[in-house]
C-alpha cells in the first residue's frame, strides 16, 4: 500500500521528467520499488531509456530489468509489438529462464489467447508450484474472461499455501462483496485484521460488510469497528462516523421493532 509520502514524491519526479528535468531511470526505479501500475509513463520513459544506447548501456544488468518493465506496461497498454520485442530480447540474453517464460505467457494472455495462456502457467507451475505471480495470473486471467468462479476456486487454492498473502485475501474480500456473498467476505477480512491490525482500511471494510449482514449480533460488533477505525484515522474518516450513526439507528430499531431488515446496505456509503 502506497503511503501519501511515497505518492507524492512519485508525482513530483513524474512531473520532473515529464517537463524534461531528467530523472527517467529514477522515476522507473520508483514505481517498480512501490509496484504501481503506470503503464502509458514506464512505456514512455523506458523506451527512450533503452532506444539510447549510451544510456541502456550505463545500466549494466538493470538493462534487462527494464526490457521487462517495459514488456508489461507495453502489455498494458495494447502495443503488443514492442511487448513482443523485449520479452524476445530476454528470451534471447535468458535461454532457460522461467521468468521470461512467465512474460511469454503473459503476452499470450494479452493477445487473448487464454487456452495457451493456461497451458503454458501450467507447465511453469509443474516445474515450480510455488511460483505466486503465476498463480496470481491465473485469477487475473479467469476474471478478465469472467468466469468469477474459477477466480475464487484458484484464489482458495493459493490462500491454502500461501495464507499470509493480504493483497490476496482482500482481493478475495472484495470479489465476494461483488456477488453479495457477505458471510465469506466477513472471514477474508477478519484475516486480513489478524494480520494487519494496524490498518483502518480493513476496520472499515468489515465493518461494512457486518452492518449490511445486519442482525443484533453483527451491529454492535460493526459498531465496534466502525469505532476502531476511527481511533487509527485520529477521527478523520468521514464514512466510519456516518457507519456509527447508522448502526446505532438501526441497533434502536432492532431493539424497539424487533429483526426487522431495515439497515440501508453499507456499500451505498461509497457516495460519501
Amino acid at each position: 500500500m502506497v503511503t501519501k509520502t511515497e505518492e507524492t514524491q512519485l508525482n513530483r519526479l513524474e512531473n520532473q521528467v515529464d517537463n524534461g528535468g531528467g530523472g527517467a531511470w529514477e522515476y522507473l526505479c520508483l514505481v517498480r520499488k512501490l509496484k504501481v501500475r503506470r503503464s502509458e509513463k514506464v512505456l514512455k520513459h523506458g523506451l527512450s531509456i533503452l532506444n539510447d544506447l549510451k544510456q541502456r548501456s550505463s545500466l549494466g544488468s538493470d538493462e534487462w530489468t527494464l526490457y521487462e518493465q517495459v514488456a508489461v506496461a507495453a502489455m498494458d497498454c495494447q502495443c503488443l509489438d514492442v511487448a513482443k520485442d523485449c520479452t524476445k530480447v530476454l528470451r534471447k540474453r535468458f535461454l532457460e529462464s522461467k521468468r521470461v517464460g512467465r512474460l511469454e505467457a503473459m503476452l499470450l494472455e494479452a493477445k487473448g489467447s487464454w487456452e495457451l495462456a493456461e497451458k503454458a502457467y501450467t507447465s511453469l507451475l509443474e516445474d515450480n508450484p510455488l511460483d505466486q505471480a503465476i498463480h496470481k495470473r491465473r485469477v487475473a486471467m479467469a476474471k478478465a474472461q469472467g468466469n468469477i468462479s474459477v477466480a475464487i476456486d484458484w484464489l482458495n487454492k493459493y490462500l491454502e499455501t500461501f495464507m499470509a498473502d493480504h493483497e490476496a485475501w482482500r482481493e478475495l474480500a472484495e470479489i465476494y462483496v461483488s456477488l453479495q456473498m457477505y458471510k465469506q467476505a466477513a472471514f477474508c477480512y477478519e484475516e486480513l485484521i489478524l494480520t494487519q491490525p494496524t490498518v483502518p482500511l480493513f476496520h472499515l471494510a468489515y465493518a461494512d460488510v457486518l452492518y449490511t449482514l445486519g442482525g443484533l449480533e453483527n451491529l454492535q460488533t460493526a459498531k465496534k469497528y466502525y469505532s476502531s477505525t476511527i481511533d487509527l484515522t485520529g477521527g478523520k474518516n468521514t464514512r466510519a462516523l456516518f457507519g456509527i450513526c447508522l448502526v446505532r439507528s438501526s441497533i434502536q430499531v432492532f431493539i424497539l421493532c424487533g429483526p426487522l431488515h431495515l439497515q440501508v446496505n453499507a456499500y451505498e456509503l461509497n457516495n460519501l
